[in-house]
């Protein structure tokens, strides 16, 4: 197996990908001076417009308030739509406008234009590929041993990150940082002293970094702050950092838990049902590969 963040990273992709594959459908409306004709597109539960003979269905109108409302600004909840009113004009600004304008466009030819061609099977294809993944992402189970294997492989690297607090001094020299350790020991107070002597910019606040977890400095400062036997309340050695010579003192520690089978169940069932998905959607591709003729001609790629 992979590391779990490798793993998790791209956990919910394949998802967002293929969520939007239930329906492909087709409109095509007849000409307003015509009689009502039977369209290839079924409009499914009640209508709430009718454009000439192109139906507009609740679902499709729920549908497109549901694809608006995901694009919003999470800065702008007030721009979503959630009420009747607003849907009811969304379907008369919006649906309404747009299925003349597409009636129109039919009208004069502009489904025959080139351009227009190649997008509709650039779009035809990119719809079918997803229908396809979703196809091929179906019926794939998880069990349960699986799932505890993966728990069992990985606990300690699913822990919730441990975080502390941490005041540091920071000094020029290692005489200077030794002759501060001293006065350490004998118990002169640490955030008096970094407010004192300290050179880093947390000197103004008695050397208090706040609550951090490992990654925040380097590695060596991360060795010592998060190390083991650095216990509450106590000092570390002195060690080199990028910026001088290091003290460091550990005022409380928070986080660390490890958590349960149950607790991270279902997150670890989804993250495995999606790498199982994805290889199977990988196999798929490697079989075709091998079975298709494949060329590519690389002379005129700049």
């Amino acid at each position: 197996m992979r590391s779990p963040g490798a793993k998790w990273l791209g956990i919910f992709c394949l998802s967002l990908a293929i969520a939007g594959c239930d329906k492909i459908s087709a409109l095509k409306p007849t000409k307003a001076s015509q009689a009502p004709a039977a369209v290839s597109y079924q409009a499914k539960g009640p209508l709430v417009a009718k454009v000439n003979s192109m139906p507009v269905s609740l679902e499709d109108l729920n549908q497109e308030v549901e694809a608006y409302n995901a694009v919003v600004s999470s800065d702008k909840p007030e721009a979503k739509i959630t009420t009747r009113d607003q849907k009811v004009a969304y379907l008369r600004n919006e649906m309404v406008r747009n299925a003349l304008l597409y009636q129109e466009a039919l009208k004069r030819g502009l489904d025959k234009s080139p351009e227009v061609v190649k997008a509709l099977e650039k779009t035809k294809q990119q719809l079918l590929v997803m229908d396809l993944i979703r196809q091929e992402a179906n019926n794939v189970d998880v069990s349960s041993k699986e799932i505890e294997d993966y728990y069992n492989t990985y606990k300690d690297e699913l822990k919730e990150p441990e975080q502390r607090e941490i005041r540091e001094i920071v000094v020029s020299t290692e005489q200077e940082a030794k002759d501060i350790l001293v006065q350490l020991l004998q118990g002169a107070d640490f955030a008096t002293l970094a407010a004192e002597r300290s050179k880093s910019a947390t000197a103004k606040n008695g050397g208090d970094l706040g609550f951090i977890q490992r990654g925040t400095g380097n590695s060596q400062f991360d060795n010592v702050a998060f190390s083991d036997t650095l216990e509450v309340g106590k000092i570390s050695n002195i060690f080199k950092g990028p910026d001088g010579y290091y003290i460091l003192k550990l005022e409380a520690k928070r986080g660390g838990k490890q958590k349960s089978l149950s607790e991270l169940w279902d997150d670890i069932k989804r993250g495995l049902t999606f790498l199982k998905q994805q290889k199977k959607i990988d196999d798929l591709i490697a079989k075709l590969s091998r079975e298709q003729k494949i060329e590519i001609f690389e002379g005129d790629i700049k």
